[in-house]
């Protein structure tokens, strides 16, 4: 029987209220190990963690149950594919180990997270309605079911902190969800059944107030 996403939500309501807000990382990593290892990430991600560039995403504060299973997204699996595709990610996740993986996402969810503004205030208003409601007659669910009412995240799920990302980056994921070109979501699908439910208008607000949540 397939698992609603209304009840993937509650579930994960349920284990961000049980989480701290200043808990220990749930990754067995080293994060001075990690900051040695990261000077290639620095790249492109910036020596902080937070990227110049809006098309790559900021790392910075990025909780890392997440920041692992991305990175091994990104490696084959046991059927010879990957479940996300970048010709630059996949070529700098292929050599990593497993505990290249663990100390590089202790090491990043360490720093100071981004603070940013919201990308265009005019769309404030819908997006906020968006994130902290939904949309009922789309079914699409409250972002905040998941990711928190500030955007923090749920390492616990493996769900991300997505407060202050760059909202090119988030836009861009959404359409990748929605055309089922990112599956990283899993078997339940759950980003690809909502983005696909969302309106381009909704996607490109959502994004803007994500980039400025705090």
């Amino acid at each position: 029987m397939k698992t609603s996403i209304n009840t993937l939500c509650a579930v994960a309501v349920l284990a961000l209220a049980s989480l701290p807000v200043s808990a220990d990382s749930l990754v067995d990593g080293s994060a001075e190990a990690g900051k040695a290892k990261s000077i290639t990430c620095s790249a492109c991600h910036g020596t902080a963690g937070n990227s110049a560039n809006p098309m790559w995403p900021n790392l910075a504060g990025q909780n890392a149950p997440y920041i692992v299973a991305q990175l091994k997204a990104f490696q084959p699996g046991a059927d010879g594919k990957a479940t996300r595709s970048d010709p630059l990610m996949t070529s700098m996740a292929m050599p990593l180990s497993d505990q290249d993986i663990r100390d590089l996402a202790v090491y990043f969810e360490s720093l100071p997270a981004a603070v940013n503004s919201v990308a265009d205030e005019q769309m404030l208003a819908r997006a906020e309605a968006l994130y902290r409601g939904g949309n009922e007659q789309t079914k699409v669910p409250a972002c905040l079911a998941c990711h928190g009412p500030t955007g923090r995240g749920n390492p616990a799920a493996t769900y991300p902190m997505l407060s202050g990302q760059h909202a090119t980056y988030t836009a861009k994921q959404l359409r990748d969800y929605a055309a089922e070109s990112r599956t990283s979501d899993g078997k339940t699908k759950i980003m690809r059944d909502i983005a696909g439910r969302m309106s381009k208008e909704e996607i490109t607000a959502i994004s803007s107030y994500i980039q400025g949540l705090k």
